[in-house]
């Protein structure tokens, strides 16, 4: 008897870890709340291959949670956290989210935008307190995205600093990260060539790539959590 009651304690507390590990957002969705996200970063999340991760995630989404969820991209291309901090009322606040995801790693690494690791991270504090300021229950959720290579590369030379840092931001905000970085790394390790088939350009995955490695796991972490 001891014994049963000890495996009932142990099953209910991994399902009630398991259920707190999840993002906010989805436990808010599973409760039967509409919920409206703002996706907000660089071409990563606005062009072909970010549309394509973005409706793949709110329709997997709606399609799990009875269609509570209303997703908006507010990304824009060629954009980093300098643009991101002017235009965050308008493109983010007005919207009324109930959770965010940003990403801006990669341009704010980008040579030409002259933002330093320490700037970028400023930037990324101040969105965040002003979103919380505007909703203190509105979800921040960071993330690391994929790696340029080529040119895209050299013109971001300290590309991990910035991925590093947003890491960091995560762990003391106590915010929900999703890390792409490893896997494609795990793709480029076997060969650029293989690299460029999923991500053409040598910066932006491909609306099929995106579709097939990005949504899967951006699910994957807000249903999961840490």
């Amino acid at each position: 008897m001891k014994s049963l009651v000890f495996k009932i304690i142990v099953i209910a507390i991994f399902l009630s870890s398991h259920v707190f590990a999840q993002s906010q957002l989805v436990k808010n969705l599973r409760k039967g709340k509409h919920q409206v996200l703002v996706v907000y970063g660089t071409s990563l999340t606005a062009g072909d291959g970010g549309r394509a991760w973005v409706d793949s995630i709110g329709t997997g989404l709606n399609k799990k949670y009875g269609g509570n969820l209303t997703v908006l991209n507010a990304a824009k291309s060629a954009m980093w956290s300098g643009w991101g901090i002017q235009n965050l009322e308008d493109s983010v606040i007005n919207k009324k989210p109930d959770a965010v995801m940003i990403e801006f790693g990669m341009n704010d690494a980008f040579l030409n935008y002259k933002t330093s690791p320490a700037l970028a991270r400023l930037n990324l504090i101040y969105m965040i307190d002003r979103i919380k300021l505007y909703n203190p229950a509105c979800e921040v959720i960071l993330q690391v995205m994929d790696i340029p290579i080529n040119v895209h590369a050299e013109a971001r030379p300290n590309l991990t600093a910035y991925y590093e840092m947003y890491r960091q931001v995560a762990v003391d905000r106590r915010l929900l990260l999703i890390d792409h970085y490893p896997h494609w790394q795990r793709i480029l390790d076997q060969g650029k060539d293989l690299y460029l088939k999923y991500v053409p350009d040598g910066i932006h995955p491909s609306p099929e790539s995106a579709k097939s490695i990005i949504a899967p796991y951006v699910l994957k972490r807000l249903e999961e959590g840490d």
